[in-house]
């Protein structure tokens, strides 16, 4: 069993930056890819990017291409997604989500979730 919580959530004006994290414990994290995916109101929840066990391989969404970045510190059993010039259409919860496998964008394919943290980009 994998327990993933989400932190560093909050509210941010337009253009600003904020860091989440995702830190796991349980079954060794360090051997599992990890996702973010966001779930706006009256939206269906989306892919935002993901990253393999070793962070190796990373894979984004085209919204988060070139503003969103994510990584991972297995010493600390955490990955982060690092997130700048962010736009009110951002606003989301978060959530993160550990695969026994390589990961990618489906969200089937994601065994554990953690329970989400509230991103507001205000205009």
């Amino acid at each position: 069993q994998v327990q993933l919580v989400e932190s560093g959530g909050g509210l941010v004006q337009a253009g600003g930056s904020l860091r989440l994290a995702c830190a796991g414990s349980g079954r060794t994290f360090s051997n599992l890819a990890v996702g973010w995916f966001r779930h706006a109101p009256g939206k269906e929840r989306d892919f935002v990017a993901s990253i393999n066990w070793n962070g190796a391989n990373t894979y984004y969404a085209d919204s988060g291409k070139g503003h969103f970045t994510i990584s991972r510190d297995n010493a600390k059993n955490t990955v982060y997604l690092q997130m700048n010039s962010l736009k009110p259409e951002d606003t989301a919860v978060y959530y993160c989500a550990a695969d026994i496998g390589p990961g990618g964008s489906r969200m089937d394919l994601y065994d554990y979730w953690g329970q989400g943290t509230q991103v507001t980009v205000s205009s």
